[in-house]
Order: C-alpha cells, then sequence, then structure tokens
C-alpha cells in the first residue's frame, strides 16, 4: 500500500461547531463512505500530528500566532472580520491540520507513502498575517514552506479545484516563478472571495507561473473536461519536484453556499490526471487535502474518489 490517509479525533476538532457549514462532523461522513467502499483496507491509516510553532513560522507571522492563541484560550472573538469565529482550542486543531500535511510530506519524502490525502486540511484563504474564509493556519501555504527550507525542494506546482479561489496561497506567492499555480473556481464576480481574475498571472519575475481559471456558475463536468487539458500542459511545461492537489468538494452540484454543478468524477478525474504527472516528474510524489464542501454527501463522494484514484495510480 503506497497512500496515507490521515483520520483521528484530534482532525475532526478542525470545525466550528455543529450546525456551521464548516463543522466537526465533515471528517467522519467522509470516512463512514470510505469505509462502506472498503477502501479504508487499501490506505494506511494515519494519525493526526501536531506542528510546532516553529513550523508555523515559517509561513505565518509571530504576531498572528500570538493573536491565535490568546483568542484560542477565551474561545471569544473572530480571527478576521467576521467570517472565522475563534473557539476554545482552536490554535490546537489548526495546529493539527498543518502538523498532518507536514507529517504526510515527511512520508511522500522518505518512503512512508508515495501519495497521501489529508481531509481536513486544504485551508487555502488564510493569509500570512490573518485568517479568512474559515481558514486559520494556512496549511498549504507552511508546507510549501517547509518543503524549501528544510528540503530544498523548490519547484512546486499546486493545483485547487475547490469551488473559491485559493487567494491566500496565490497572493502569498505572486511573485514567486517556483510557485507552479493553478486554479479552478467560481467566477469571484458571483462567489467569495472576489479574486483570481484570468488576467491574474503573476507578478514580476513570476508572469506566466500562475493560471487562474474562472468558471461560470453552474460550471458541470463537460466544461471542467473541455478546459482541464490545460492545467496537464501547465504542469507538464513546469516540471515540478511534487504536486499538491486542493480537492475542495464546495464545486460539486448541491454545495449549500456555491453554484458550481461538477459530480465526482471531476475529483477521480483531476487526481488521477496529476497522479500521472506525478509518476512523470515528480517521483509519483502527490499530497491531496480535502479543502471546502459543505454537503456532507457531496464531500464524502468526492473526497472518496480522491482516495479511489490515489489508490488505483499505478506506482512510478
Amino acid at each position: 500500500m503506497s497512500v496515507c490517509v490521515y483520520y483521528g479525533e484530534a482532525l475532526a476538532r478542525y470545525g466550528f461547531g455543529q450546525g456551521h457549514p464548516f463543522g466537526p462532523d465533515r471528517l467522519e461522513a467522509f470516512w463512514r463512505q470510505l469505509v462502506q467502499q472498503e477502501l479504508n483496507h487499501s490506505v494506511i491509516t494515519c494519525t493526526p500530528v501536531m506542528c510546532s510553532d516553529d513550523d508555523l513560522l515559517l509561513f505565518h507571522t509571530p504576531d498572528y500566532i500570538a493573536q491565535v492563541k490568546q483568542q484560542s484560550e477565551s474561545g471569544e472573538g473572530y480571527l478576521d472580520s467576521g467570517d472565522t469565529p475563534a473557539f476554545k482550542g482552536v490554535y490546537e486543531a489548526a495546529s493539527f491540520v498543518v502538523g498532518s500535511v507536514l507529517d504526510a510530506l515527511e512520508k511522500i519524502l522518505h518512503g512512508g507513502c508515495t501519495r497521501a490525502f489529508v481531509p481536513i486540511a486544504g485551508l487555502h484563504h488564510a493569509y500570512r498575517h490573518r485568517a479568512k474564509g474559515f481558514c486559520v493556519f494556512n496549511d498549504i501555504g507552511v508546507g510549501i514552506e517547509w518543503l524549501r527550507r528544510r528540503h530544498n525542494i523548490h519547484r512546486i506546482a499546486y493545483v485547487d479545484i475547490d469551488a473559491h479561489h485559493g487567494d491566500g496561497v496565490f497572493y502569498s506567492f505572486e511573485s514567486d516563478p517556483d510557485l507552479i499555480f493553478a486554479d479552478f473556481h467560481e467566477d469571484g464576480h458571483y462567489l467569495y472571495p472576489g479574486t483570481g481574475a484570468v488576467t491574474e498571472t503573476g507578478k514580476g519575475a513570476a508572469v506566466g507561473t500562475k493560471l487562474n481559471i474562472p468558471m461560470p456558475p453552474r460550471a458541470d463536468d463537460r466544461l471542467f473536461f473541455e478546459i482541464w487539458p490545460q492545467i496537464e500542459i501547465f504542469i507538464r511545461n513546469a516540471e515540478p519536484e511534487i504536486i499538491l492537489l486542493q480537492a475542495g468538494a464546495d464545486s460539486i452540484a448541491g454545495d449549500p453556499i456555491t453554484h458550481m454543478a461538477y459530480s465526482p468524477d471531476v475529483h477521480a478525474h483531476a487526481t488521477r490526471q496529476l497522479c500521472l504527472l506525478a509518476n512523470e516528474f515528480c517521483q509519483g510524489r502527490l499530497l491531496a487535502t480535502g479543502g471546502g464542501g459543505y454537503h456532507r454527501g457531496n464531500l464524502a463522494r468526492a473526497w472518496t474518489a480522491v482516495v479511489k484514484s490515489l489508490i488505483e495510480a499505478e506506482a512510478p
């Protein structure tokens, strides 16, 4: 078995209360579906891991980390302008998300597995200095900096199929030519955070290393599959050392807070094709994260499709 999947109560803690779109029940909804399809027998189940402050400081500012710690103790207020409520233990919960991503990357680099999936991760809206859009710490941003500073891996491809634009990742690395960024998302004219125009292709030396693809409301599988080959060409031309996939399930038809109309076939296809590219350029190394998704049945089916594709992908 060459696929790691992270599951455990510590990871489920990252949620903003029962009844909230990003509630703590999301992990269990996914796991039940995985077990129902008996795919849990074909993966290595890994326990969540907590990161350190030194890890967080690779991406986030000291003042912001201190703010999260303070509000984690009180459980009061918002960590941003009104989208991301604090709760008691939010610092620890968010640190388990980041730590699990770093642990997955460690295993991918050093033989614990070839590919991995962390369902409660892909918190792509958080900026270096603040929370945003239900995202406290940006595990993707920390992971990119961790790969570079601790493992000398610089050429990284990030692909995002969440309905929302991955603005926290994009703007943090907008001028970085070695972060290859490709993002399908609902057009910002219709959906939060309102960014990710097709004209946003990077700045300075990074112009042309960023690909934003705004999709119209009700965009379906047909349109996705029509455009998807652009991503493969883009990634192939970049020749990355590792691929990161943010597989947000809020792009599936019926999500309560978005307007997209994909089926889980999109998530299966994207994962499968990125595995082939990873085999070609990255020794098979691919990390997938769950991202958004607020209809429990949708995220269960989409994320299970991701895991199934990771399992079925042939090792390099």
